[in-house]
């Protein structure tokens, strides 16, 4: 994972040093167990290795990924608990999602674990709770008020090394107007 950290750490001081600078230092142990705790599930070690040299960025910057907030452990344990509380009061009972191959068709699911946040209550998460067909620590994209529950990636390590190798081949940019680091071929489908 140092060496894909690296590859971002590169784009970001020459791109977008502002976003650079919001890295948070590695995780340590007791942020994990505090996390782990809270979901009951053990964490992958490639998500873990990937966190202990930053922890997510300042809530207060521009996005990372996606113009998305790359959550903290602090934070996810707070998007994470407020998706818990709705799915605890029942507000999902009634709803079924639009879910790929090898993702569960709930609406929200307690091993569903936000890893980026774009300020609206859609994530990329980490799945740790995939249908059959799906792999233990996928990475899934949900939205709170459209059903599609898309696999984005077979794992963690798969889904950010994408994105550092995208980030160096020209795939994405930084925007102030779109609030930080932003693919290209997404600007391209709202201009359209």
């Amino acid at each position: 994972m140092k060496e894909t950290w690296t590859k971002i750490e590169d784009w970001l001081q020459e791109n977008a040093s502002q976003i650079y600078d919001s890295l948070n230092e590695g995780a340590s142990d007791e942020d994990f167990e505090d996390l782990e705790d809270l979901i009951s599930k053990r964490l992958p070690d490639e998500f873990k290795a990937f966190y202990r040299i930053h922890n997510g960025q300042d809530a207060s910057s521009e996005g990372l990924i996606d113009t998305e907030e790359l959550l903290s452990t602090e934070r996810i344990m707070d998007e994470w608990q407020v998706w818990k509380d709705l799915y605890d009061r029942g507000v999902f009972d009634e709803s079924v999602s639009e879910a790929d191959d090898g993702v569960k068709e709930n609406w929200w699911h307690p091993l569903w674990i936000p890893i980026t946040y774009d300020g609206s209550g859609n994530h990329y998460c980490l799945d740790l709770s995939p249908d059959e067909g799906g792999k233990k620590g996928q990475i899934i994209r949900i939205w709170h008020d459209s059903p599609e529950r898309e696999l984005i990636a077979d794992s963690f390590t798969e889904w950010i090394n994408d994105f550092a190798e995208d980030l160096i081949d020209g795939e994405y940019f930084y925007s102030e107007e779109w609030g930080g680091v932003i693919s290209k071929a997404d600007v391209e489908d709202v201009e359209d």
